[in-house]
Formats: C-alpha cells, structure tokens, sequence
C-alpha cells in the first residue's frame, strides 16, 4: 500500500459509528513482546469500561522547570521514600497476606489454585490451567510449590480434558483431543499428578497433586480446540500483497454496520478478537454484524449476530495501549474448511522477532486509496521493540502490548479499514494469532512498519473473558 507521510499517526480506520455508512478513511529476555514470564494467576477484572473516541497521539510534555540542587534534593527524598514503602510492602505486608480477592478478602498465597474457591468470584481459582508449547502440554499450577508442572498423564481421561478445556474457557463442543507426549525439560521441577480413586466433576486442580515423578514420563498434550489449520497454502503473497483464495485464512472475518469498517479473528466459535479502536464509543452489539466464511465482500452472505461488545478495560486512546476487543456472539459458528479459528499464543511458543508472520484483510490499497473487494495478504517481517523504537522508526511509541511487522525498506503494510484483523504467524504445524492490526504512519512507508495489538500479552485476559459466561 502506498502513502505519503501523514502529520502523525493514526489508527488503520476510524471504528465503529452508528448512523453512517462506511466511515471515511484518514489520514519481552529480549523476544516478542513482552517475554512470556512464569506469571502467577490473578484476580479476575469485571469492572465495566467506556470507550471514547479515539484521539491522536500526544507527545510528551517537558519537565518542570525548578533550580538543580532543589529538584536534586526532592527527588532523592522522593526516591528514599518509594524503595522504604516498597522494602516495607515486599518484605511485611506481601509476606503474611499472600493476595487479595476482588471484595478485599486476603488469602495466602497457598490458597490459590488449591481447588476451593475462596473468593466470592471465584477467582482465586480461575487461572490454574494453561496450555504451552507447540505440544499444547496441560500444565497446572501449583499452590504448595508456587510453580507451573506438566500434568502426568497417568489415568487420564477425555472427561478430564473436556472439564479442563471448560475450565479455561471453551465450549465443550469444541473439544478436539488430548494425547501423551514426552515431558522432557518440562518435568525437571516435577508434576501434577491425579490422586488415587477420584472421578471428575469439579475443579482439576482439586484432582491433582504435586509429584516429583511420573512413571510413563508422559504428560498430557491436550487440544481443545482444532486452530491454526489452513487447507490452503500461501503460495501468492495486501499493499505489496496479492488477493488471497479461498480457505487459505479461515479465520478472518469482517465486521459491519451497512458495510465494512473493521477485521477480527474467529477464535472460538463464540468469540471473535478484535481491536479497541474500532469502538470508539460504546455501541449496540445488536447492531453490529459478523461475516464469515468468504473471501469476497460482495459474496459474504454468511453472518453471526453480536451478543456483547468487550473492550479492554486498560485501553488507552493516547497511547493505543491495550488495543484489543472480544465480541461474544449470540450463536456458536460451525466450523467447516472456510471457517476456522486461530490459535491463541501458548505459553512458550516461539514467536520471537525477526521471523516471518502474515497480515490479512480488506483494507485500502493504498492510503486513503480504493478498498478491494477480495480478502488481500502480504508477508512482513515482525520485528524486536528496541528496533521499533528507534528514534527514525517509530521512536519509542511501541509499548509491550504492541508489536511491529512489515518492511522496513516499505512498500508492504496493512492500511486504513484493515483494523482489528489478523497477523498470524505459523510455528510447529499450526497459525497463531501474533497480533490485531491497530494503527501506523501512512501505509507501507520506509522505517514505519505497522502496529499490531500484542496477542501474546493479552492471552490472559483474552481466557479470563471467556471463562466469565460459565
């Protein structure tokens, strides 16, 4: 797509409006963002949020204008007394409170994921499952060792699979498989283990305990649901980008009130992820339209209806930070070989920088150029935030819930109506969702690569989302 250079830089497209037609266009170890860290679960977050309407960037203010040696003393006294609170919280109170539930309730740290929900929510055992790797290997979290282990495979069941998948958010009607593979490295801190004599029916981690051995050496490699999968390869390649066939990105989808405004992602069958931009107020989901399934939008006749619009509760319309939205829709989708979700980022999947990665959508072709009328696609290049961050590239405007992809030399980029859609990478077999195209300088331009919303931070609230409707 290609562009001239705008005053600043803006959101792919203006987002979702009532009463209007189509909306007018306008002008972490140092891997992807952030680095995927041992994180330990966390309350889940239900307040209620209001979007505004998306503004452009502000650049920051100058400092205070004071005397050196006064600024001097009042910012070591300011300092002395930020490491005292923090030594006093750390070292007293973080030791004898372990966490809090979302009503205040102070519970140790041993009493989360231990299988009793001691919070009114629920949500000292809402994060005690995940899925890491290409291998997609169960683990769980430990409250006596404070530590994730590999499930052992050891008497496992598909009952078992199905309650953990549930657990974490998906439809059991999504269920695809579990299998056993090889722990290897995974099981040098131990594992969870089923006790002896116990059927399922509530929480897993209530069925599990910690063992330092698991005689198979197997652990569960659980699939709960069937992502990531194209029946088309990529063999032609949006500005800089080709027009894609069909079935090649069964994922993407095109949101609409009257016509086009924004991409997103299937999922789930439930869930669609897109971008916070693209709603800039809040709106009625009723409204809004979901279609799927094709590849030509004069062809799409194929559409799910929209039960609730969930904007990220952090999203920030200066900063774009946390530039991401789930929509809920009021029916499952059927899965066919047109339409398949994505894969959320594992824990542990590669998705480092400077690795291949492609972005999808139906976009203009050029800024403020014409829209196609078929899905287009073009390969870029994800790259590493201190690169992005370089004073003559995006000078220091990516924060960790971004990433950055595209050409650098330019010439291929998303662009204006292709927000909220899809840049998927694909590593062992599979296509993981990397990022939601959020905003950009133009389209396609030297050293101003695109910006996407960083899944892989997300992923957590992305579950902790789904997990709510149950």
């Amino acid at each position: 797509m290609y562009s001239t250079q705008p005053a600043g830089p803006h959101h792919d497209n203006q987002g979702f409006q009532h009463d209007t037609g189509r909306p007018p266009s306008y002008n972490q170890v140092q891997g992807m963002y952030p680095a995927v860290s041992q994180w330990s679960p966390q309350p889940v977050d239900t307040r209620s949020t209001t979007v505004t309407q998306a503004v452009r960037r502000k650049e920051p203010k100058s400092g205070v204008n004071c005397k050196y040696v006064l600024c001097g003393l009042a910012a070591f006294v300011l300092i002395a007394l930020v490491v005292g609170v923090l030594i006093w919280y750390f070292a007293f109170y973080q030791d004898t409170t372990g966490k809090s539930c979302q009503s205040g309730k102070d519970l140790s740290a041993s009493q989360w994921c231990d299988g009793v929900k001691d919070c009114q929510r629920g949500e000292d055992e809402s994060q005690c499952l995940r899925l890491y790797g290409t291998n997609f290997v169960l683990q769980s979290f430990s409250a006596a060792s404070q530590t994730w282990r590999p499930v052992c495979a050891e008497r496992w069941s598909d009952n078992y699979s199905r309650a953990s998948c549930k657990q974490m958010g998906y439809s059991s009607t999504e269920y695809m498989s579990y299998t056993q593979t090889g722990a290897g490295s995974l099981g040098t801190g131990g594992y969870s283990s089923l006790k002896p004599g116990l059927e399922s029916g509530g929480l897993i981690q209530s069925y599990l305990t910690d063992s330092q051995t698991c005689t198979s050496n197997n652990v569960v490699s659980l699939r709960c649901i069937d992502c990531g999968v194209s029946e088309t390869g990529t063999s032609t390649r949006i500005v800089g980008g080709t027009p894609a066939v069909s079935g090649a990105w069964p994922w993407q989808v095109s949101l609409q009130y009257k016509q086009h405004f924004c991409g997103g992602t299937i999922i789930s069958k439930d869930w669609i992820l897109t971008a916070a931009h693209c709603f800039p107020e809040p709106s009625d989901p009723s409204t809004l339209s979901v279609y799927y399934g094709g590849i030509l939008l004069s062809q799409m006749f194929t559409r799910a209806s929209v039960q609730r619009i969930i904007v990220h509760e952090d999203y920030n319309t200066d900063t774009d930070a946390n530039d991401v939205a789930l929509l809920r829709l009021r029916s499952p989708l059927t899965f066919t070989q047109d339409v398949r979700p994505a894969c959320l980022p594992n824990v542990g999947v590669n998705l480092n920088p400077e690795r291949q990665a492609w972005t999808t959508g139906w976009g203009t072709l050029r800024s403020d150029g014409p829209s196609p009328n078929n899905l287009m696609q073009a390969e870029v290049t994800i790259y590493s935030r201190d690169r992005c961050n370089q004073p003559e590239i995006l000078n220091q405007r990516v924060t960790e819930t971004m990433i950055c992809a595209g050409k650098l030399a330019g010439g291929v980029d998303s662009c204006q109506g292709d927000s909220g859609g899809p840049l998927v990478a694909k590593e062992g077999g599979v296509w993981w969702l990397a990022g939601d195209t959020s905003w950009g300088f133009g389209c396609a331009l030297r050293n101003k690569p695109g910006v996407y919303g960083n899944v892989t931070y997300f992923t957590n609230w992305v579950y902790k989302q789904m997990q709510m409707r149950f």
